[in-house]
C-alpha cells in the first residue's frame, strides 16, 4: 500500500520563486530563504517519496470567479508552470500521478467529501514557489522530458480559499483524515510525502495592506504542532484578525495537520519576515500511528460500494476518471464544437484541427467515421456525441440506434413515438436535414 513518509509546512509567496529565478543566494537579504530549505531538501533526497501531494490554492490565475470550487484535486498527467502575468517561469511542467490522484478522489467522494476535479489547468506560485526551492530540477529550457526533469510526481489539491464563505478550519482538519485514509488505502507501492502551503501573518489588499503578526506567526506553529484542536475552532474572522485577511489560509496547514498523526514530531522549523508576508518551513514525521488498519480496510472497501456489480451491465461505461484522463484531448476537441469559430473550422477543414489539437490517429478516425460506438468505448462521454450530431446534421436517435449496432428504422421500432427524431435545439436552420427528409435507415 501506499505509506506517508512524512509532511513539510511552508510559505508560498512569489517571494520565494523571485529569490530563487534570481539567483540570491548569496545576498544577505534572501539568504535566510535558501538557508530554510536546504534541510527540506535533505529530508526529501533521504526520504525518496514518489509523490507530493501538494496543498495549495491558486491566485485566481488558472481558477476564476466562474466556477469556484472548495475542494479541487488534480487528476492529470502533467502539470505546466502558470504565466501569472509576466510569462511563465523557466521551469517545465511537472508529472501528475493520476492513478494515485483518482483512488484519492474515489474515497474522499465515498468519505463524503464533495470534490471538484480537474486536468491541464497550469498551476501558479501556490505550487511552484515553493517547489521550486524543495527540489532540484531542470530547467525547462533545458528541454528534458517531464519524468526527467523532476524526481518526483505531484498531485495538486487546490482550496478555494479566496471568495467567501471558504471551508472552515474544522472541514479543512477532517478533510485530512479522510485524504490520509485515501492514500493508505491505495493498493500500489508508494511513498508519498504531504505538502501544505500557504500564509503565513501576511495582508495584500486595502489600507491594512503591509500587516503582519510575528508573535502569532510563532504561536500558530506551537498550536498546530501540539494542539491542533484550538485552531479548528477558529473562525476566519479570527484567523484574519491575528494574522491578516490573507493570512487566514493558512487553514490549509490544517489538512496536512489532520492527515498527520495525532502526535508527531517536529524534524525542522524556520521563520523568517523579510517584507510583506511571514516565510516559514517545518518537516514532520508521525510519532504514533495516524490510521488504524481496519479504518483503512473500511475505507478501500467503501470506495467502490456505490459502483459495485456496474461490469454486469452489458453495454454501459460509467464515465470515470480513467475515461477521463484518457480521452480528455477528444473530449475537449469535441467539446469545443459550442465554440461558433472551432465549428466552423471543423466543417470547413478538420484536419489542420485535427493536428493543432494533438489528436492521435486513432482518435482522428474515430471522428472521420462519425464511429459513435467506437467513441464511446474510447472514452467520450455521450454529450460530446450529442454535440457532433447537432454540428453535423444527425440526430440522437441515429446516434443511440448507431451505438446499438441498428438502423435508424431497428431502433425506432423499440420507442412508443416511433416517428420523432431530436437534437439539441440551435438557431433556426441549423443543420437538421434528417427533420425533413425520409430516412434511408443510416446512422
Amino acid at each position: 500500500m501506499a505509506y506517508v513518509v512524512g509532511a513539510i509546512a511552508t510559505s508560498h509567496t512569489p517571494t520565494i520563486g523571485f529569490a530563487f529565478d534570481n539567483d540570491k543566494a548569496s545576498d544577505p537579504v534572501w539568504a535566510p530563504i535558501f538557508a530554510a530549505y536546504k534541510p527540506i531538501q535533505r529530508w526529501l533526497a533521504d526520504k525518496r517519496p514518489d509523490v507530493l501531494l501538494f496543498i495549495h490554492n491558486d491566485h485566481v490565475t488558472s481558477f476564476f470567479f466562474d466556477h469556484y470550487s472548495a475542494f479541487s484535486l488534480g487528476i492529470g498527467a502533467s502539470w505546466a508552470v502558470a504565466d501569472e502575468g509576466g510569462g511563465a517561469r523557466d521551469l517545465p511542467p511537472v508529472p501528475g500521478h493520476p492513478d494515485l490522484a483518482r483512488h484519492i478522489g474515489t474515497v474522499l467522494m465515498s468519505e463524503e467529501f464533495d470534490m471538484s476535479f480537474f486536468q491541464h489547468r497550469a498551476l501558479d506560485h501556490g505550487c511552484f514557489s515553493p517547489l521550486s526551492m524543495m527540489v532540484p530540477h531542470e530547467s525547462a529550457t533545458a528541454g528534458a522530458p517531464d519524468k526527467a526533469a523532476w524526481p518526483v510526481a505531484v498531485i495538486p489539491l487546490q482550496i478555494g480559499v479566496l471568495q467567501f464563505p471558504i471551508p472552515t478550519a474544522r472541514r479543512c482538519f477532517k478533510l485530512g483524515r479522510a485524504l490520509r485514509l485515501a492514500i493508505e488505502s491505495y493498493p500500489g507501492d508508494l511513498r508519498v510525502a504531504i505538502v501544505a502551503t500557504g500564509g503565513l501573518s501576511h495582508q495584500v489588499h486595502g489600507e491594512r495592506a503591509g500587516f503582519n503578526n510575528p508573535e502569532w506567526d510563532a504561536e500558530f506553529m506551537d498550536l498546530f504542532e501540539s494542539a491542533p484542536e484550538r485552531l479548528v475552532e477558529m473562525t476566519h474572522a479570527e484567523y484574519a484578525t491575528r494574522g491578516g485577511m490573507e493570512g487566514s489560509e493558512v487553514i490549509m496547514w490544517l489538512v496536512m495537520r489532520g492527515a498527520m498523526a495525532p502526535r508527531m514530531r517536529r524534524l525542522h522549523r524556520t521563520y523568517y519576515l523579510p517584507s510583506m508576508t511571514g516565510i516559514a518551513t517545518a518537516i514532520y514525521e508521525d510519532d504514533e500511528l495516524a490510521v488504524t488498519p481496519a479504518d483503512v480496510e473500511r475505507a478501500r472497501k467503501d470506495s467502490t460500494h456505490q459502483l459495485a456489480g456496474i461490469e454486469n451491465l452489458p453495454g454501459t461505461y460509467p464515465f470515470d476518471f480513467v475515461r477521463s484522463v484518457k480521452a480528455y484531448r477528444l473530449n475537449d476537441f469535441l467539446h469545443r464544437l459550442v465554440e461558433p469559430a472551432h465549428r466552423q473550422a471543423f466543417l470547413d477543414a478538420p484536419e489542420p484541427l485535427f493536428d493543432a489539437f494533438g489528436l492521435t490517429q486513432e482518435e482522428r478516425d474515430l471522428v472521420r467515421r462519425r464511429d459513435w460506438r467506437g467513441m464511446i468505448h474510447y472514452g467520450v462521454i455521450f454529450f460530446m456525441l450529442e454535440k457532433l450530431g447537432a454540428v453535423i446534421g444527425v440526430s440522437n436517435l441515429h446516434i443511440y440506434a448507431a451505438m446499438r449496432g441498428q438502423t435508424l428504422e431497428e431502433f425506432q421500432k423499440t420507442r412508443n413515438a416511433p416517428n420523432a427524431l431530436y437534437s439539441v435545439t440551435g438557431q433556426k436552420g441549423a443543420r437538421n436535414e434528417w427533420d425533413t427528409q425520409p430516412d434511408n435507415g443510416h446512422a
